[in-house]
């Protein structure tokens, strides 16, 4: 059941900003993401309360690898949670322009984090050099991506594969749904579309009647064991338990 601490979607105005506070903490952007809405800073002082509406989708089974990123992805080797305030940092670093995770966000998902319901996929070259990754909110069916990152000298397509590291975890967990927020060019390589707002929340309240199921697959993945899983989760023969 879709959570009503922002009211009635049908009185929601018709644009991706539905609202804004001055209050913010990780358990209100926690029961956010079960009302179909996200948190993202207006400024230093008002937290902006997002639901697109066009919202960006991933499928877990249908995330496009091209010929070449399966080359690239034989390159690097994937982890879960190893890393998550190193990758938080590059998310938000101040290079990167429009950023928008400010020191509220970084408080508040690194509570999340600690508390279990925010991951993050590292991604490693063959020295052992973190070169991308991501992190978002797992909540029962639904994975809410929230931001990713490539290094942009040792880290080419470093990004796409967390993603592909992170779809063959969302299919062990049994999540079916994995928001984007808004669809990119950078995304739509990867297949992502858009569905209107009602309909994302449609999928959103079956999302939420699944169960909120444990990470347990940590360590390191080649690349080569990491393609063989993603393989296997696209023909529908769900996760290879590797030994």
């Amino acid at each position: 059941m879709l959570s009503a601490l922002f009211g009635s979607p049908d009185q929601w105005p018709a644009r991706d900003l539905i609202g804004y506070s001055d209050e913010f903490y990780a358990a209100l952007a926690l029961e956010a993401y079960r009302a179909g809405v996200f948190p993202m800073p207006l400024d230093s002082e008002a937290m902006g309360w997002w639901s697109p509406m066009q919202r960006g989708l991933i499928p877990i089974d249908g995330v496009r690898v091209t010929r070449s990123l399966r080359k690239m992805a034989k390159r690097y080797s994937t982890t879960v949670d190893h890393a998550f305030p190193r990758v938080m940092a590059a998310c938000g670093s101040p290079t990167r322009p429009d950023g928008w995770i400010d020191s509220r966000i970084r408080t508040a998902y690194s509570h999340l984090h600690r508390t279990g319901w925010v991951h993050s996929v590292e991604v490693w070259d063959a020295d052992g050099v973190l070169v991308g990754g991501l992190y978002g909110v797992h909540v029962a069916g639904l994975f809410a991506g929230e931001s990713m990152f490539h290094d942009d000298e040792r880290g080419r397509d470093a990004s796409k594969v967390a993603l592909i590291r992170l779809v063959v975890e969302l299919a062990a967990v049994g999540v079916e749904l994995l928001d984007v927020q808004w669809l990119t060019e950078h995304l739509g390589t990867l297949g992502a579309y858009e569905v209107p707002r009602a309909e994302y929340l449609r999928r959103l309240e079956h999302a939420l009647t699944l169960p909120t199921l444990p990470w347990t697959r940590f360590g390191p993945l080649t690349g080569a064991e990491l393609l063989a899983e993603h393989d296997a989760v696209a023909a529908g023969r769900g996760v290879l338990r590797l030994a």
